[in-house]
């Protein structure tokens, strides 16, 4: 567990069941290529959690990550807030989303904490800030927009 947790706004058993969502979305992964099962669990501004998995495809620029599984689905419910989002490998070792995973949280809130977590539950928290400092926003798309039209 990461001792930063303290300052956290989610309460101990909101953080165990998203971890524990994520552990369960990774069984349900299809990766008969790689055989790297990822599995995310997003939690929305309701409390509610979407799960989402890997999902490969034989042409590898087809396949999904798990994160943007969980975020596609939690957006066709129509949630477009997350708080938090968790992510679990079959590695003993904490993994980050991928950079396009990455954008793709970050397109909903900067302020999204993202716990990469263990299969023994450990986790290390990071705000999505961190993991990608330089985000393309809708704000910058606007004001590169603005700056275009004023050419």
């Amino acid at each position: 567990m990461d001792k930063s947790d303290s300052m956290s706004s989610l309460d101990k058993s909101t953080i165990t069941n998203l971890l524990m969502c994520s552990i369960k979305a990774k069984e349900h992964s299809h990766s008969p290529y790689s055989k790297f099962r990822v599995g995310a669990a997003l939690l929305t501004e309701t409390g509610k959690i979407i799960d989402g998995c890997n999902v490969e495809n034989a042409s590898y620029g087809l396949s999904i990550c798990a994160e943007r599984t969980a975020l596609v689905k939690a957006v066709s419910m129509g949630f477009k807030k997350f708080p938090a989002i968790a992510v679990t490998t079959d590695l003993n070792q904490f993994v980050s989303p991928c950079g396009a995973c990455r954008q793709f949280i970050a397109e909903f809130g900067l302020d999204c904490d993202v716990y990469l977590v263990k299969s023994d539950l450990s986790y290390k928290k990071i705000g999505i800030s961190e993991l990608l400092p330089l985000p393309f926003t809708s704000s910058k798309l606007e004001s590169n927009l603005q700056a275009l039209n004023s050419i």
